[in-house]
Order: C-alpha cells, then structure tokens, then sequence
C-alpha cells in the first residue's frame, strides 16, 4: 500500500480522528487539570453549532416527508406506534435497573468513604419535574415537531405540494453538506468535552462510587446487547452492525457528553440505512423527549442505591410505586433543568422515604454517568427507528 495514500485515509477517518481527540483529552485533563478546562469552549462551541442544524433539519425532514406521503392516516398510526414502543420499552429499563440494582447491591459501602456536594438547588426544584405544561412549552424539539407536523399536513393539501416541496428538498441538501463541514470539527468538540470533564472533575472522583458507575454500566451494555438486540433480531436485524454503522455518532455522544450533538448526523445515517424520511422524523425528536432508555436505568438504579446506602428496605408495592412515579417523571427529564437529579429528587420527594439530601452522594459521578445515560438513550432511540420503519413497511434495505 502506498504509505501516502494510508496517512491520507487514516486523516479523513473521522472516527480514527475523534477516538485521537478523546484520548488527547483525557491526557490533557489527567496531567495538566487547569489547562484542560479552560478547553471547555470548544466543546461547548462545537455542541452550539450543531444544535443550529437541529431544528432546520427535523423541519425539513418532517415536511417533506409528510407532504410526501400517499396516506395520512399512516403519519398517525407511526406516532401513536412510538409513543406505545417507548413506554414499554423505557418501562423495561426502569425493572432491569431496580433488578440489577438489587442483584449486586452497589449501595453497600460506607458512606463516610463518600464525597458530599450541595444537592439543595436539587431539592428546591422538585415541583419542576411534574410540570408537564413547563415541559412542552420549553422543549423547542417538541416544539419544532409540531410545526412541522401542521405545516407538512397543509402542504400534503397544497395545490403547490410538488414545487415546494423540491424546493424544500433543495434547501435540505444544502443543510446536510454544510452540516458535514461542520462534522470535521467533530474532533475539535471531542478533545474540549473530554478534557473539560477529566480536568474539572478528575478520574479520582470514580474510585469511592466504582461499584455504582460499574452497576450501571454494566446494566446499560446488558440492555443494549440483551434486549435492544433481541428486539432487533425480531426483525431480522443486527445490534453490532447498527453499532459499527453509528459508530461516530456514538464517539461524539461519549466525548460532549451530550446527545444533541448527534441528532442531526443520526436522522441522516437513518435514512441512509434504509428508513423512510416520514419515519426518521417524527421517531427521533420524539425520541430524544420520550424514549430515554439510558436515563431510565440511571433514575431507577440510583433510588435503589440510595435505599441501599442508608439501610432502607422497600416493599415490592414500594417497588412498583418507585417504577409509576418514573414512569411519568422520567419523560420530562429532557425538558427539566437540572434533568436527572430533579427528576430524582421529585421521586424520592413523593415516596417519604429516601432521604433527598442522598443526591448530595451522587454529584461526584454525574458528569461520568451522563456519557452512559446519552449512548444508550442515542441506541435506543435509532433501535425504535428501526423497529417503527420495518413495522410500517418504510424501510428500504440499502
């Protein structure tokens, strides 16, 4: 092989290039802290611009997609078909977690081992995670898909439905090839989001709650490889094969700690896999709002810990109560400052049980978990994509 022609591809692997960052990150956060987060502009930056391409895309996605569509009535069934897949499914979550979470007990330990943060803005917000109101006022995704539903239903009538739509679908060209400019500095993004989090909370942080972050890790790859696989299987698909095809989205989740930095690039690797624009677009907004498979593991293993960490023992109506309570709280974890820890801190509010001031043991490992929650919560949600196209009949093998 030509030597020149190997560095050539090895520098345009932009996976190869954010795994370069990523490791760069966690040397710069490890050996010189302070340098490192003075680095989290950059990935703060990177996320800001691609949260710019969000609400276009998922616009034109729906529209053009909706417009498209022969029958209506199917755009209806495909949401109400979601919606029913991500209860179940997060609800499973929700059991494995308690289940795991009592199978090797990680809140076992000394508490007096624990490093204790201020958890009371926590504790102050708990009204917040059932304001369902507060909720889809403030999620501009929700927001964004539901203009595009109306706009797409009355452009689907339009005597104009042909030329605005190849006008739209001009428009989306150019987006997705200026948000593939953008994605070269993916790398850039990766090496500030890593070495902000190394620096500024260090790996030595990990060490008292290794059995917690352990648990939950460990629960989360069971998921994913258990029972997002299986589903999958069902419909004669493979998990390692839809893993290996997200696999930068996956990096870039692990690095920013943040999902959104994926949603654009994930609606076009969907569609590049075989499912249908309508599909894709009302799927993974709604998703990133409702299908948080990762967050649900994180709240449900979280509450048993705690319960766990202060010798607290739960009856099994104890139990389902703490799965009814997330049941709902958890869907709103996306649109809630402070997300999971409000959420949290509304549950164990409700249950009078658990002290709320045990959230306090858990800030230490958040930002570390955070990359856990988002992974999963980006798998599941390309699984129910999936799942809703092939069920539907919307997808095309590429």
């Amino acid at each position: 092989m030509n030597p020149s022609s190997f560095l050539h591809r090895t520098f345009n692997n932009l996976t190869l290039r954010v795994v370069l960052a990523i490791i760069a990150g966690i040397l710069l956060g490890h050996f010189a802290p302070s340098t490192a987060v003075r680095m989290e502009p950059l990935g703060k930056g990177f996320i800001d611009l691609i949260k710019l391409f969000i609400a276009p895309i998922i616009f034109l996605t729906i529209v053009t997609g909706i417009a498209g569509m022969s029958d209506l009535k199917k755009a209806g069934r495909i949401g109400i078909k979601s919606l029913f897949y991500f209860e179940l499914v997060t609800t499973l979550a929700l059991a494995i977690g308690i289940a795991v979470a009592y199978w090797l007990q990680p809140g076992l330990i000394d508490k007096q081992s624990l490093t204790v943060k201020d958890a009371s803005h926590y504790a102050q917000q708990t009204d917040a995670a059932f304001d369902w109101l507060h909720f889809f006022l403030h999620n501009f995704t929700l927001q964004v898909l539901f203009i595009a539903l109306v706009t797409g239903i009355l452009l689907h009538y339009s005597n104009k439905r042909v030329e605005i739509t190849r006008t739209l679908e001009k428009i989306s060209y150019y987006v997705f090839k200026a948000l593939k400019y953008v994605m070269y500095l993916a790398p850039v993004g990766a090496f500030g989001g890593m070495a902000y989090t190394i620096g500024k909370f260090g790996l030595h942080t990990l060490i008292p709650l290794a059995k917690l972050m352990g648990s939950i890790y460990l629960t989360m790859f069971l998921f994913v490889f258990l029972v997002l696989g299986s589903i999958l299987r069902y419909y004669g698909m493979n998990v390692f094969s839809l893993l290996k095809k997200i696999k930068e989205e996956l990096l870039l989740v692990l690095a920013t700690s943040s999902s959104e930095s994926a949603l654009p690039s994930i609606m076009q690797k969907l569609e590049g896999m075989g499912c249908s624009k309508p599909v894709v677009g009302l799927v993974i907004p709604t998703g990133y709002s409702f299908n948080l498979d990762g967050t649900s593991i994180y709240l449900s293993m979280s509450v048993i810990f705690l319960a766990q960490l202060y010798g607290i023992t739960l009856s099994f109506g104890e139990l389902l109560t703490i799965i009814g309570i997330l049941m709902i709280t958890s869907k709103g974890a996306a649109g809630v400052t402070g997300s999971g820890f409000v959420v949290l801190a509304s549950t164990l509010t409700t249950l009078h049980k658990i002290p709320v001031e045990g959230l306090a043991f858990l800030l230490g490992i958040d930002k570390f978990m955070s990359e856990a929650r988002a992974i999963t919560n980006l798998i599941g949600n390309s699984v129910a994509t999936l799942v809703i196209a092939k069920s539907e009949k919307e997808y095309i093998e590429p």
